[in-house]
């Protein structure tokens, strides 16, 4: 299987981005190595000190500026073959200046969100006469809507992270660390397709009430409920990302009880999706059911936020996003509630927008796993 989608997706999503460039009124895409270059050309290039830079020009055909000793991989990438003009510089060139040449004195250029913010002021410097402004607002709107291919590549994520989740029942018991439990997840997320660990975060008892808990030497205790979130990269770019709580043994009553508030929570969120309705009423089906029940105040993040070549992109699912949804966008939906000082739980999936309903990529069980 390839890691790129096919040379003519890829293409297409240029010609997209050119024609998106000129209806902003600006000159050139500029974009570094990162997921927009990746998106955009299927070259995965290192972030180096070196710059290397797309410059898409909203007429034109584009051109790739990179050093001269990364010239290989990038015709070893699709670059090659979308015929995409390579220009290389050698060490004691200035890359800026040679970016700046290609486009006209005074216009606007638009640069990549993540562009390293030295070369962004060096690229500033070198074009004193071009306005720069962020990339996303061009891009946001051909990332945030998933072709078929994208939907099936966060399919095949979700179903690898799956087959993690499933084996996670056999390493949480009372006695070991939250980091060696860590480290079985992490070797199984490699094991099970991808080709990075992005995160692994394991709460336990009173860690379960931090979302974004780091993994500590804290021993797990018998009746302690255990946040699991968990994500990798696959070798096409495409993200996972699944939460599941369980239990190592039986929890305490009010933790039961709240789970089962924070299940219909999830459920209710995730069967609003359908074309037409705000990200932001997604998160207040989620949030009215764990208010109505009294935790809202335990309630403490958005309900989701999307997801492709990055974990976390747009659309985010929270109050105050009033656009609305269409086939092809992909998020999670993680409503959570925590305890401070006792436990918490959180429950995600990746829910794709289709036609006329939500999709959900993962299908472990939602319920509390006691083990």
């Amino acid at each position: 299987m390839s890691n790129h989608p096919p040379i003519t997706d890829l293409a297409d999503r240029l010609a997209r981005a050119q024609r998106a460039t000129a209806a902003q009124e600006v000159d050139a895409l500029l974009v570094s190595p990162g997921p927009d270059l990746r998106y955009l050309t299927g070259y995965d290039a290192i972030p180096l000190e070196r710059l290397t830079c797309l410059v898409l020009r909203a007429e034109g055909d584009p051109t790739i500026v990179v050093p001269f000793l990364e010239k290989p991989a990038a015709l070893a990438s699709p670059i090659g073959d979308l015929g995409i003009d390579i220009l290389t510089w050698q060490e004691t060139d200035d890359p800026f200046m040679l970016v700046g040449s290609l486009l006209p004195e005074r216009g606007r250029a638009a640069l990549d969100n993540h562009m390293w913010a030295e070369k962004v002021l060096r690229l500033r410097a070198a074009m004193p006469g071009v306005d720069q402004m962020l990339a996303g607002t061009v891009l946001r709107e051909l990332r945030m809507r998933k072709t078929p291919d994208e939907v099936e590549a966060l399919r095949r994520a979700g179903a690898a992270i799956d087959r993690v989740h499933a084996q996670v029942p056999q390493w949480l018991r009372a006695g070991r660390t939250e980091r060696e439990v860590g480290k079985d997840i992490a070797d199984a997320i490699l094991a099970e397709g991808h080709v990075s660990v992005d995160f692994v975060i394991v709460g336990s008892g009173p860690n379960g009430a931090s979302p974004h808990h780091e993994l500590s030497d804290r021993v797990i205790q018998a009746g302690e409920p255990v946040v699991v979130d968990i994500g990798g990269t696959m070798p096409d770019g495409y993200c996972s990302d699944e939460t599941r709580t369980y239990s190592v043994g039986e929890p305490p009553a009010e933790f039961a009880s709240y789970y089962e508030v924070l299940l219909e929570a999830q459920i209710a969120a995730c069967e609003h999706v359908r074309p037409g309705v705000t990200c932001e009423s997604v998160d207040a089906a989620a949030r009215s059911v764990i208010e109505a029940a009294g935790y809202g105040e335990y309630f403490v993040h958005r309900t989701g936020h999307g997801i492709g070549l990055e974990t976390h992109e747009e659309p985010y699912i929270v109050t105050g996003n009033t656009e609305l949804l269409e086939p092809g966008m992909a998020f999670s939906i993680e409503p959570g509630i925590y305890l401070p000082g006792q436990h918490g739980a959180r429950i995600e999936d990746i829910v794709v927008c289709g036609e006329s309903a939500g999709e959900r990529v993962n299908h472990s069980p939602r319920e509390l796993v006691v083990v």
